[in-house]
């Protein structure tokens, strides 16, 4: 597992056009709150006929926000650039001169296996060229995991390939909307996608092959107002966390506090987490009833656990 709150502490990813002008005033003034990362797409939400003037929309906010934030600094979230071809990377990178300073990394779009080696590349020779740490996180939405026949083998072949930058992979992405899309599903405000069998089985296979040694994401929400939608979003982290996701992607302001609120840790499971990593190693055993004797705690068993919630603890905090 991984072993740093920062893999941890993505969050509420709240994505936005790439030439969407007024989002250096936003960041520069906290309309968005203190508590999310951000990513500005490229990709989907640009026209393709409008990609090179959407890049330099994207520089000029980038290095705006930069300037601001060195002359009076306010909250910097975790800024994320999603592209649609490796290419971009290293064009971006260049770029961005010395505001790559405030850019966290790129989100890799329909990671296959016929473009991965690409873009490893590039975010090596990024990492190269900046004087940080560039991470990258890849979004698994492509229609070549649909089929059962070979997702395994994809899965697993894809992992061998980010196994040289694994640190390098702050999280793993999953795109629930274009797996929905191929079927032509689609769920309601109160409906959860951990119900939909087709794309709950590539999340679990994707879980099987990645969750033991990357975090992993939880898919987008598309309501943000209306009836039952924030019911719907908290009833689907809940299901998200029961199997194995951390952090969800968002597309509007409002669902950042929702998601905040719902990866805090109990003050129960913050004590046995505490409980269970501060256990007397010399003891004759490693298995006693929790400080509340509701449930079983077990040092051997519950160590994973228990560092999770330490930094998900860290990242969003107890709950009262």
């Amino acid at each position: 597992m991984k072993n740093s709150i920062l893999y941890y502490s993505v969050g509420a990813l709240l994505y936005c056009p790439a030439n969407k002008k007024t989002i250096a005033d936003s960041i520069i003034n906290e309309k968005f709150g203190n508590k999310f990362s951000l990513a500005l797409c490229l990709e989907d939400t640009i026209n393709d006929d409008f990609v090179m003037e959407a890049e330099q929309d994207l520089i000029a906010s980038i290095n705006q926000i930069f300037i601001r934030f060195q002359k009076q600094p306010f909250y910097l979230p975790k800024i994320f650039i999603r592209v649609r071809n490796p290419e971009q990377i290293g064009r971006l990178t260049k770029a961005f001169g010395n505001s790559i300073e405030i850019i966290t990394g790129y989100i890799i779009p329909k990671f296959t296996s016929d473009n991965a080696s690409s873009y490893i590349q590039e975010i090596i020779k990024a990492n190269e060229q900046a004087s940080k740490e560039i991470y990258m996180m890849p979004i698994y939405e492509n229609s070549s995991i649909i089929d059962p026949r070979n997702r395994i083998d994809i899965l697993y072949g894809l992992k061998d390939m980010l196994s040289s930058i694994e640190e390098l992979v702050l999280n793993i992405r999953v795109g629930g909307n274009d797996l929905c899309h191929i079927f032509g599903f689609r769920r309601h405000s109160d409906e959860s996608i951990h119900r939909i069998k087709p794309i709950s089985n590539i999340f679990a296979d994707i879980i099987t092959v990645y969750g033991m040694d990357y975090v992993v994401s939880g898919p987008v929400w598309e309501y943000y107002s209306g009836e039952h939608w924030e019911k719907g979003l908290t009833q689907e982290i809940q299901d998200d966390k029961l199997c194995g996701f951390t952090g969800k992607t968002v597309i509007h302001p409002n669902q950042i506090p929702v998601v905040n609120k719902s990866y805090q840790v109990s003050k129960s499971d913050f004590n046995d987490a505490q409980a269970v990593l501060n256990w007397n190693r010399n003891s004759n055993s490693f298995v006693s009833g929790n400080f509340t004797n509701e449930r079983m705690n077990e040092y051997k068993i519950h160590t994973n656990w228990a560092r999770q919630t330490l930094f998900l603890a860290e990242a969003f905090g107890i709950k009262d």
